[in-house]
């Protein structure tokens, strides 16, 4: 018989998918790494569990512990399903730009859901970095995982994100195209593909109102591009120690309206039903096509759901309400 002994044995091994119609401008093959098909529907589910079971390791979670974590909503996720498999209780800090779809599934899933203000500095206290870790100090037998600067995040992309991706394509992967938020995925699979082949070449998607793009090609960390922006799970107003510039080849920014007809684009000429993040990872792409040949073997990961974003990027009343559409 063929069967997972729980839910987070089925993390990984996703599917690689052709895309057509919408990336017909571009020379090259062009492969999607489909990540919602992990159990909590999106890449996150790979590197919840392995920061889970690495502090477990090292003793910082206990038996009866409370895991806590501020996430965009789809850690979160990864860390509810570790948490209800594993026997802890699920703490989640999100900003109020998050989609409430993204909240009530947390809920769902039992987890106690804890809501900050968007527009404050990182170091404020209301700010949901400020907020975990006073929580975690506030909570007896806590675990404060963040995701940002733990670096068993992009340790697990180099365990299985990255050789998945060189085992699918054969080798063949000439460019890896990703939005960056934390940095895990693009650093743990960019390190590995680069062990493997040093001319693949690793592209990051960044957004307005982030740092990442000057601050990789200035070595500046530069606090007036840093301002509120609509696109969900990219971008940071802070360095993470889990982004690795030296893996990354470059960046390309991408518009809110962009990333949000972008995402309906893929729902609509590709099925494939994706996150915000996704869009704006399609427009990236179509960005940079010019660094693409006709030989070149092109992987672009999805990082989530669809279903997270019904009420926004899939809502027509939305859209129009904030101006993408007629």
């Amino acid at each position: 018989m063929d069967y997972a002994e729980n839910i987070l044995g089925t993390i990984g091994n996703t599917p690689m998918v052709k895309m057509n119609k919408i990336v017909e401008d571009i020379d090259a093959l062009v492969l999607a790494k489909y990540e919602t098909f992990n159990p909590g529907n999106s890449v996150k589910d790979r590197m919840a569990v392995k920061m889970v079971e690495d502090a477990e390791a090292k003793g910082l979670l206990k038996p009866g512990g409370t895991i806590i974590e501020g996430t965009s909503g789809n850690t979160g996720m990864g860390l509810a399903l570790a948490a209800i498999v594993k026997g802890y209780k699920m703490i989640c800090v999100m900003s109020d730009k998050q989609s409430k779809e993204k909240m009530d599934i947390l809920r769902a899933v039992g987890s106690e859901v804890v809501v900050c203000p968007t527009d404050v500095e990182p170091d404020d206290p209301q700010s949901y970095y400020s907020t975990s870790r006073r929580l975690a100090e506030e909570t007896p037998n806590s675990w404060y995982v963040n995701q940002y600067d733990n670096l068993a995040n992009r340790e697990a992309h180099y365990e299985s994100t990255g050789p998945e991706i060189w085992k699918q394509t054969d080798g063949k992967v000439t460019h890896f195209v990703v939005g960056v938020g934390t940095g895990g995925t693009i650093s743990g699979v960019g390190k590995y593909l680069k062990e493997k082949n040093p001319d693949i070449k690793v592209w990051g998607i960044d957004t307005y109102g982030s740092v990442f793009k000057k601050y990789h090609e200035t070595g500046e960390f530069d606090e007036k591009e840093i301002y509120p922006y609509v696109t969900e799970g990219i971008g940071e107003d802070i360095l993470p120690k889990n982004v690795d510039f030296d893996v990354i080849d470059g960046f390309t920014k991408v518009t809110d309206k962009d990333a949000a007809v972008y995402t309906q684009k893929l729902s609509k000429e590709e099925g494939f039903f994706l996150g915000n993040s996704a869009g704006a990872a399609v427009k990236g792409l179509l960005q940079l096509k010019e660094h693409f040949t006709k030989d070149d073997v092109v992987v672009v990961l999805f990082h989530d759901h669809g279903s997270r974003y019904v009420g926004k990027m899939y809502n027509d009343d939305w859209m129009r309400k904030m101006g993408y559409i007629d």
